[in-house]
C-alpha cells in the first residue's frame, strides 16, 4: 500500500468516524416549566415523564435517524412568563430547537409570540414549539402559528366533554366556577358560561370568580362562598397547588355535591381528595389508565412507578409528544430543518400508548384525540396516584372529541 492510498484510507476512516459521531449526537429538547415555587411538584412530575418517554419509546429503540437520541434538557422558569423567555433565549443560544411546556397557558402565550419572530428573524435557526398541556383555546385560533403544535385537547374541547355530562344530571340546577385568575382560568369560565348556556339554560351560575395564581394560601373564605352559593356543581380549571388548596377546603368545608375539573389528580390532589373524593370528584383527560388499555400501557406504567416511586403518569400525553416527534424527525430525514419537521408532524396520526389514534390537526395544529371523563375512586383501580389507593377510572369517552369544531386559526405556512 503506497503512502497515497494510506492517507486516503486514513481520511476516509476519519470520515466514517465523524459521520458515526455526528449521527449519534443527541438531540436536545428543552423542557421549560416550574421547577422551583409553588408548582414545583407539576414541574418535576412532568420533568420525570418527559425523561422517562424519551428513554423508553426512543433511545431504547435506537433513537431517531440511525442512533441519536433524545435528550430532555431542564430550565426552570418559576412560572413566570419572563422568566420563560429568559430561559428560551438560554435554550436556543445553547443551540436547543425543540422547546416543551405546559404548566400556564400565560407562559406559552409568551413562548408561542417570541418562537414565532426568533423564527422570522432568523430563518436558518428555527424552533419548534411543543405545548403538551397549556389549553387556552386562543393558542391554537388567533394566536395559532405553523411553529405551535398542541398535544392536550383544549379548554373547550374538554368543557364540551364535560358539560355534556352536567346536561343529563337533572339534580344540577345550580353551579359555582371558580379558577386561576389568568388566560387559562378565564377560558374555562367563558366555556363553561357558554356551553351551559347553550346545553343547560335553566341551570344557574351561582358563582363565577377568579383568584391569584399560586398566591392564595388559604382558600376557606373561598369555600365557604361556595356553600353558602347553594350550588348543586362546581367547576374548576385550577391545577397544581391551587388544586390542593382549594380542594382540600371546599371538601373541609363540607361540599359533597359534584366537582367537576381538568386538573385534580396526582401532585398531592388525589390524596388530598381521598375518601372524600369518591362518587363527588369528576375530570375531564385524555389518557387511561383504569381500567388499562392494553398490555404496553400497563407495563409502560408500572416501569414508570418502579422508577419514579413518588410520582405518577399524570399526563400521558407527554408519551405522544416523544412519539411523534421522533417520527417526524425521521420522516423529515432531518433533527435541524424545521419547516420539513413541522410539515411532518402537522396531519399526522398517531396510534397512542394509551389505546386510542392521535390526529395533529393541520388547520390549526391542535391534536383530536379520545377524551374521557374520569371518576376519582378506590373502585377498580390497578393504577393509583399518590400511592393513595385511589386514582381515576374512565366512565365514559368522547371519541375523537371536536375533530369537527371550527377555527379561526389563520396559520401562514413556511415554503417546503
Amino acid at each position: 500500500m503506497n503512502r497515497f492510498t494510506t492517507i486516503l484510507l486514513a481520511a476516509g476512516i476519519s470520515a466514517a468516524t465523524m459521520g458515526a459521531t455526528y449521527a449519534a449526537d443527541n438531540i436536545k429538547i428543552a423542557f421549560i416549566d416550574p421547577l422551583s415555587g409553588p408548582f414545583a411538584a407539576t414541574g418535576k412530575q412532568g420533568l420525570a415523564q418527559y425523561k422517562f418517554a424519551a428513554e423508553e419509546l426512543v433511545n431504547k429503540k435506537g433513537g431517531v435517524l440511525g442512533g441519536s437520541k433524545f435528550e430532555i434538557v431542564a430550565f426552570d422558569n418559576k412560572i413566570s412568563a419572563k422568566e420563560s423567555l429568559i430561559q428560551l433565549k438560554v435554550a436556543i443560544d445553547q443551540g436547543i430547537r425543540f422547546i416543551v411546556q405546559g404548566n400556564s397557558s400565560g407562559v406559552a402565550n409568551a413562548l408561542t409570540d417570541a418562537i414565532k419572530k426568533h423564527n422570522r428573524r432568523n430563518p436558518e435557526d428555527r424552533v419548534i414549539f411543543l405545548n403538551y398541556s397549556a389549553v387556552d383555546p386562543a393558542l391554537t385560533n388567533d394566536k395559532c402559528n405553523f411553529w405551535h403544535f398542541r398535544f392536550d385537547a383544549n379548554a373547550d374541547i374538554k368543557m364540551d366533554a364535560l358539560t355534556d355530562i352536567i346536561k343529563d344530571n337533572g339534580n344540577i340546577k345550580k353551579v359555582y366556577l371558580i379558577g386561576q385568575d389568568y388566560s387559562f382560568g378565564k377560558a374555562v369560565a367563558a366555556a363553561a358560561v357558554k356551553f351551559l348556556g347553550e346545553k343547560r339554560p335553566d341551570i344557574e351560575i351561582v358563582g363565577n370568580e377568579l383568584h391569584p395564581i399560586g398566591k392564595v394560601k388559604d382558600f376557606t373564605p373561598y369555600a365557604r362562598k361556595i356553600i353558602a352559593s347553594g350550588a348543586d356543581a362546581m367547576i374548576t380549571g385550577n391545577w397544581g397547588s391551587d388544586m390542593v388548596g382549594l380542594g382540600k377546603s371546599v371538601i373541609s368545608a363540607g361540599f359533597k355535591n359534584p366537582i367537576f375539573t381538568y386538573y385534580a389528580a396526582t401532585d398531592g390532589i388525589t390524596k388530598t381528595f381521598g375518601e372524600a373524593g369518591e362518587g363527588v370528584v369528576k375530570l375531564v383527560g385524555e389518557g387511561q389508565l383504569n381500567p388499562p388499555v392494553s398490555d404496553r400501557a400497563d407495563a409502560y406504567t408500572k416501569a414508570f412507578k418502579a422508577k419514579n416511586p413518588d410520582l405518577d403518569i399524570g399526563q400521558p400525553r407527554i408519551t405522544n409528544v416523544m412519539e411523534m416527534l421522533a417520527r417526524a424527525i425521521n420522516d423529515a430525514g432531518s433533527a435541524t430543518d424545521m419547516v420539513k419537521i413541522g410539515y411532518a408532524l402537522e396531519g399526522m396520526e398517531h396510534d397512542s400508548l394509551w389505546g386510542t389514534k392521535v390526529k395533529m390537526r393541520t388547520v390549526d395544529h391542535q391534536a383530536i384525540q379520545n377524551v374521557h371523563i374520569l371518576a376519582h375512586t378506590k373502585s377498580g383501580i390497578t393504577h393509583d396516584y399518590d400511592n393513595s389507593g385511589y386514582g381515576l377510572k374512565t366512565e365514559s369517552t368522547v371519541e375523537m372529541a371536536s375533530a369537527d369544531a371550527p377555527t379561526t386559526c389563520k396559520m401562514d405556512r413556511p415554503a417546503q
